[in-house]
């Protein structure tokens, strides 16, 4: 919530828990997209994820990440494809690619683009 200024709708999205307390699956909505997580088990085994995510501020929602103690896999930047975007690991390793897009780029000058940017490398 701190970082994304997920919402649980006023109780709407679904929050099961078990009987011992621990969270079995959970909704969180971020902007208009629902994102549902699963508490790991004995049948179900913890693992990373990685996340393409647009959101209105990326370069906030970047800061508001590190400061919870995320650490920066690429600081925002803009990219030929017309988004500006960067990357973040969370504690659970996690990666969340934090997207704003700011540009419609036409076909043509994308293809151009793309070209000088793999040249460049």
């Amino acid at each position: 919530k701190r970082v994304f200024g997920a919402k649980d709708e006023g109780g709407e999205l679904r929050n099961v828990k078990r009987e011992d307390g621990s969270f079995h699956v959970a909704e969180i909505k971020i902007g208009d997209t629902i994102i549902m997580i699963f508490q790991a088990n004995e049948q179900w085994q913890a693992q990373p994820f990685s996340v393409y995510l647009y959101v209105e501020d990326c370069d906030k929602v970047f800061r508001d990440a590190i400061e919870a103690g995320a650490m920066s896999l690429m600081e925002p930047a803009d990219m030929f494809y017309g988004d500006r975007n960067g990357g973040v690991r969370d504690a659970w390793g996690n990666e969340w690619w934090i997207a704003t897009h700011v540009e419609d780029v036409p076909a043509e000058e994308l293809a151009r683009r793309e070209m000088d940017a793999m040249n460049s490398r």
